[in-house]
């Protein structure tokens, strides 16, 4: 007898729904698993059988055909498991081939005894089974630990699933897997994580204020001065005054986490604005993304927040280099033989950096013991194109003791967030219909139709251009930063104290 189980499967940040057809014929015993499987694919045969028997049903001493189709898919991983083992139950005649089976999406990872083993991607899933025409009207069936992730797609039914029995026991009708009841509302109302607080943070009013134009038009940022200085604790209270992410947002990075593997069971939607900060040792592909079964890098995983390198040029240079793609284009592509994957990668960048070696040149309380052929090789890890496309470069300088001991404290980060949320809203009311959200993805189509200058913040731009050697790149990102400082006071023209203080952020230019 033949069965088709409808399943899926995630190919870069999709879910493709495919079909399970599974025959079972006289002949000698076998068990064929066929359509591109890889090797995990091919390990089902024994973890269903294992399987279908510790659940009380007996294995089919017959010949036994497994097809995923389409055929020229390259199918990964063991989320098929349970789609073919309801589908040997079914073509066994053990359970009935009718209509609640047929309009099932089954997913699922089995272990030995037959429970359900949550599987990553759920959601990607779920979106794509939603909009699906072919499969029309169905129910999504998968393990009972992604049930509430999967159900963040309201207009698919959901079930949650513990065990294969309790599954081929709701297809035969002995039992009924009631719908896992959505949760999105409540779930994006959580209320917000406190993180650390800028106000902790003793002077650094300059580093403070670049924060502030960083956070308000999403641009990204290099913090360089020496150790000890605050850079990398000023670097960590970035999120504290980004916007909370919108439900779209919210969505969007819930789905790559989930593919990734990164999304924990108790927590299935991800509401706050991510922080990676991979270490410097970490690998191109887990950076990038890649592998050998192609996954979402550090840059997709910090899409929609923030992507924090602690000692910039302590990167492998090639790395600093495979950032310059998708730090332009805000995505990344993968390609391989059998498929070439796009990941989102809309993140700011932050990084962090001493200005030597040792970390004290031009530090006055210190000795720099760097010779200066060794700074210049520390340096030159960092490229001019990849400087280029870091639009604020900030000094951080020592604190002296009356500012580390004072008692005042500086602005707190939900204030300074207010004016950041009060300058987003002013960037999405410019912009309108257009496919971006923030000054930092404006390109130069658009820098001379929404970034008008007075005709003295056109004469700075201009002295600075020629007497900094400025790349046009360069050129673009300071009208963008002054665009993000005008917003910030509400200035519908570009004045020359914008272009000023945009300037002042390109130190390394300067320097």
């Amino acid at each position: 007898m033949l069965a088709r189980i409808f399943s899926c499967t995630v190919l870069g940040i999709e879910g493709i729904p495919l079909e399970v057809e599974v025959d079972i014929h006289r002949g000698m015993p076998a068990f064929e698993i066929i359509g591109l499987p890889d090797p995990s694919v091919k390990e089902a045969r024994e973890r269903v059988r294992a399987a279908v028997r510790n659940s009380g049903y007996s294995f089919p001493s017959e010949r036994i055909t497994v097809n995923l189709a389409p055929a020229d898919l390259r199918k990964e991983g063991p989320a098929f498991d349970l789609a073919i083992a309801v589908g040997v139950l079914a073509a066994s005649r053990q359970i009935p081939y009718r209509e609640p089976l047929r309009r099932a999406v089954l997913v699922g990872e089995l272990s030995l005894d037959g429970a359900l083993r949550p599987v990553p991607g759920t959601l990607a899933m779920a979106a794509s089974i939603a909009a699906s025409e072919r499969l029309g009207e169905c129910v999504f069936y998968i393990p009972a630990a992604n049930g509430a992730e999967a159900a963040l797609i309201t207009q698919l039914p959901v079930k949650g699933v513990h065990t294969l029995k309790e599954a081929a026991q709701h297809f035969g009708g002995a039992l009924s897997i009631p719908t896992v009841q959505p949760q999105l509302t409540e779930l994006v109302q959580q209320e917000r994580t406190p993180g650390p607080d800028l106000s902790e943070v003793k002077g650094q009013e300059t580093a403070k204020r670049a924060l502030e134009v960083a956070a308000a038009g999403n641009h990204n940022l290099l913090l360089y001065g020496p150790p000890g200085s605050g850079k990398t604790m000023l670097a960590r209270r970035l999120p504290g005054i980004l916007p909370a992410p919108t439900l779209d947002e919210i969505l969007e990075i819930t789905r790559i986490h989930s593919i990734a593997g990164r999304l924990p069971p108790e927590r299935p939607l991800v509401t706050q604005r991510p922080f990676r900060s991979p270490h410097h040792g970490a690998s191109a592909a887990g950076v990038i993304g890649g592998g050998r079964v192609p996954r979402p890098g550090e840059v997709s995983l910090a899409h929609r927040g923030v992507l924090f390198f602690d000692e910039l040029p302590e990167y492998n240079r090639d790395l600093l280099e495979a950032l310059r793609q998708p730090l332009e284009d805000r995505v990344v592509t993968v390609t391989r033989v059998s498929a070439t994957l796009t990941y989102p990668a809309d993140f700011m960048f932050v990084a962090s950096a001493n200005p030597c070696p040792c970390g004290f040149l031009n530090d006055p309380f210190h000795l720099c013991r760097c010779s200066p052929a060794a700074v210049q090789r520390y340096r030159s890890r960092l490229s001019g194109p990849l400087l280029d496309r870091i639009d604020l470069q900030v000094e951080v300088p020592r604190i002296n003791f009356e500012q580390l001991q004072g008692a005042e404290t500086g602005e707190d980060s939900t204030t300074i967030r207010r004016r950041v949320e009060q300058a987003r809203q002013v960037q999405q009311n410019r912009f309108g219909d257009m496919a971006i959200l923030t000054n930092a993805q404006m390109s130069s189509r658009h820098l001379g139709k929404l970034c008008p200058l007075s005709r003295e913040a056109r004469r700075l731009l201009q002295q600075a251009y020629r007497n900094l050697g400025l790349s046009m790149r360069a050129h673009d990102r300071i009208i963008k930063v002054a665009r993000t400082i005008a917003d910030l006071a509400a200035a519908e023209t570009i004045e020359a104290p914008h272009i000023a203080e945009a300037i002042q952020y390109r130190s390394l230019d300067r320097d």
